[in-house]
């Protein structure tokens, strides 16, 4: 059985850059670096970086969310857009989101609230979702 999720690698062409990136612009916290890839803390999720050279910028949604606190908000958004981080989206879901691009085009987010905000949001309002199935 699936008890959590372990860890995600996201491929780096520039282990520095990046490491930068994650370090000193998102504040994650770095456990260890090596010329090919870093490992870092999210919370107590693992988080790790792997040089790819051959890394292409993908077109679809898919993206990784980071949780911050509506105090730490403006501060982390600030940083992040005045790193030169080019943001992909505006927000238009329930909470307060940046939508942002890494040195490798990783599409990013900064969240404040969880699933349980916004199942509970989702249930005051649907919205546009269709055919919906609740299991909470």
């Amino acid at each position: 059985m699936i008890t959590n999720m372990n860890h995600i690698t996201l491929a780096c062409r520039n282990i520095e850059e990046s490491f930068r990136f994650y370090k000193d612009i998102l504040g994650l916290k770095p456990l260890v670096k090596w010329d090919k890839g870093a490992y870092f803390l999210v919370g107590e999720f693992w988080f790790c970086l792997n040089v790819d050279e051959h890394r292409k910028a993908s077109p679809c949604y898919t993206h990784y969310a980071f949780t911050v606190s509506p105090q730490d908000f403006p501060a982390i958004a600030q940083r992040i857009v005045d790193s030169g981080a080019q943001v992909f989206k505006d927000n238009t879901s329930p909470g307060e989101s940046l939508y942002f691009l890494d040195p490798d085009e990783h599409k990013l987010e900064i969240h404040v609230g969880d699933w349980h905000a916004r199942i509970a949001a989702k249930k005051a309002d649907i919205g546009s979702w269709q055919n919906v199935e609740w299991f909470v």
